[in-house]
């Protein structure tokens, strides 16, 4: 089908998947990843001539607004308060860098928009990660012009990561525990693992 595909955060937990899924994809003949810093060789280890990895500065994100121009723009944009060091720069990852994204991918008239959510987000919630995450939907998701914009809103991501998470171990730990008992309603409270996260983005992106 010759579709192309930019990926934002693609060294992440979700997003290795997601590259690893596109390039294996027959339907994608070319995926950009736009970096912050070169990308790490161990990372990528299969062999593909569809990757094109671009270093950029996602302060000044909408200067690369040309490479918005494709067919599908995935963004596994994500961090947590810990990581970011405070509630501002939590925002600028999570809330400021996908909406630009989706800003630049309207004006690059880009078929479809997918990125990752959470599930409870809600701009009315007491709790900021699920507050920050509401408020993105709720901006992207009204936003004029912007083709096929769909969040996926997966529970706590399974994964090998680069870095230590004990609340998130922690919080894996007892959801597989009462794993068994999350069904009907609460099924969408399951751990996932990021390579089925990584293929419900796909699945969710319109293919013409």
């Amino acid at each position: 089908m010759n579709k192309s595909a930019l990926v934002l955060g693609a060294t992440g937990l979700v997003g290795q998947h997601l590259i690893k899924q596109l390039c294996a994809d027959h339907r994608y003949s070319q995926v950009t990843c736009l970096l912050r810093k070169p990308l790490p060789a161990r990372l990528f280890t299969f062999e593909t001539n569809k990757l094109q990895p671009i270093v950029v500065d996602y302060e000044q994100l909408q200067d690369y607004q040309g490479y918005f121009s494709v067919d599908h723009v995935y963004v596994c944009l994500g961090t947590t308060l810990k990581k970011a060091g405070s509630p501002s720069e939590f925002r600028k990852v999570d809330y400021q860098y996908v909406h630009v994204a989706a800003q630049l991918a309207r004006a690059q008239r880009a078929k479809s928009f997918v990125w990752i959510s959470s599930v409870g987000a809600n701009a009315k919630s007491r709790i900021f990660y699920l507050k920050v995450k509401g408020e993105i939907e709720n901006a992207v998701l009204t936003m004029l012009g912007l083709n096929n914009p769909s969040a996926v809103r997966p529970s706590l991501i399974l994964g090998a990561r680069s870095e230590t998470r004990f609340g998130e171990k922690l919080g894996a730990k007892l959801l597989n525990l009462v794993r068994p008992f999350l069904f009907g309603k609460l099924a969408k409270f399951k751990p996932v693992e990021a390579q089925h996260v990584a293929a419900q983005m796909i699945k969710l992106h319109v293919f013409k």
